[in-house]
């Protein structure tokens, strides 16, 4: 039996395409992009990628054209695109088949590969929904401002597909436990550790011996804890330190930086990603203090760059490397602990090397995405 995949967006799930072609699995991918972007794509057969864009590819355009402030418009299109594209994909499931889909975007197609006496497998990439939606009510109020609640209709969405899936993969035990706490049972789920394109990132230069550089790389927000970051880049006492954002800044950021000291820290924007291998290496630590995700692999292009990582447990770290090995995994909210760790790697040079080294190996050691691609054939397998 042959798998379809649905992901409206690029994600993990062309590298999982690229996987299932090789174990001779693969039937055809179903994405919301463009098929003009999609030509890069190694390793997929270029009849086998179906793209839907009529919907999301404007979506994603939002931002340019001047509409990615209206919420409603926003929400609207999000629910039609991922629907839609549901729905055109459960129209074409003719025989017995396997969906593997990206959560939100399956319920119509696995159902109806069920009906046909096939499977269908629920891809979900970050926390349960409903315990996402409920952490990030939490960030919110943390910081005086009140989060806008996910649609409706997508959790209760999500939620069917929960229950409708054969199967639940995740990437990382704290999704796991996200799932567990909302009642799935435990025998449901099935944890498939996320790879890495190590080819890309390696460490190619050293980090200055006249400042001590704090990285951070990703989107600026409250569910990536960036002012716990900041906090613990103030409390952080070194007399050159220097705090590096790589990314975009939300707008809920934004409105709160105004009241914060931004002494020695650079706002670049974002970057080409060519550029960031040297960004990483020349880093002495990166840090990521997520409120929820389900494994973030920014965290694995620093390690792959020999760059020590400080992390929260929920942004997947404990799958991905060792705490006070490659670097260390500390709880949400917590900038102190962040800061302690800080100032353990800005006095102790040889604490930091050791951390950098590790880091490489651990990375090198991997595998590429090769590893998780065997894992998900061994889950199909288990399928009555």
């Amino acid at each position: 039996m042959k798998v379809t995949q649905i992901s409206i967006g690029r994600f993990h799930h062309f590298h999982l395409a690229r996987q299932l072609e090789k174990h001779n699995l693969l039937d055809r991918i179903w994405t919301g992009y463009p098929k003009f972007k999609l030509k890069d794509e190694e390793g997929i057969p270029i009849e086998k990628i179906k793209s839907f864009p009529w919907l999301h590819t404007p979506y994603m355009m939002r931002n340019r054209i001047g509409i990615g402030n209206w919420h409603w418009l926003n929400r609207e299109w999000s629910w039609l695109a991922q629907n839609t594209l549901d729905l055109k994909v459960s129209k074409n499931i003719n025989q017995p088949s396997i969906v593997v889909a990206l959560s939100g975007s399956g319920l119509h197609s696995g159902t109806k590969a069920q009906k046909k006496g096939g499977y269908y497998i629920c891809d979900r990439g970050s926390s349960h929904i409903r315990f996402q939606d409920e952490i990030l009510k939490e960030e919110y109020l943390r910081w005086g401002l009140i989060f806008e609640d996910i649609d409706p209709r997508i959790l209760a969405k999500e939620e069917a597909e929960y229950e409708q899936s054969n199967i639940i993969t995740v990437p990382s035990e704290f999704v796991k436990q996200s799932f567990i706490k909302k009642g799935v049972s435990e025998k449901k789920i099935a944890k498939v550790i996320y790879g890495a394109r190590i080819n890309r990132f390696s460490k190619i230069a050293e980090p200055s011996e006249q400042i001590f550089r704090v990285l951070w790389v990703g989107s600026i927000c409250l569910r990536k804890g960036f002012f716990d970051v900041l906090k613990a880049f103030q409390l952080l006492k070194h007399p050159k330190k220097e705090l590096l954002v790589i990314g975009g800044i939300a707008t809920e950021i934004e409105a709160l930086l105004p009241s914060w000291n931004l002494d020695n820290v650079i706002f670049k924007g974002n970057v080409p990603n060519d550029q960031l291998p040297y960004i990483y290496s020349t880093a002495h630590v990166f840090v990521l203090a997520s409120i929820e995700e389900g494994l973030a692999m920014v965290q694995g292009e620093a390690l792959a760059c020999g760059c020590p990582v400080i992390a929260t447990n929920n942004t997947g770290s404990e799958d991905l490397y060792n705490d006070e090995i490659e670097g260390f995994i500390v709880p949400i909210r917590s900038p102190a602990i962040i800061a302690e760790k800080l100032q353990q790697l800005a006095d102790d040079k040889v604490l930091r090397l050791q951390m950098s080294f590790a880091a490489e190996q651990k990375m090198k050691n991997i595998g590429g995405w090769d590893n998780y691609g065997t894992n998900f054939k061994n889950i199909i397998d288990t399928l009555p």
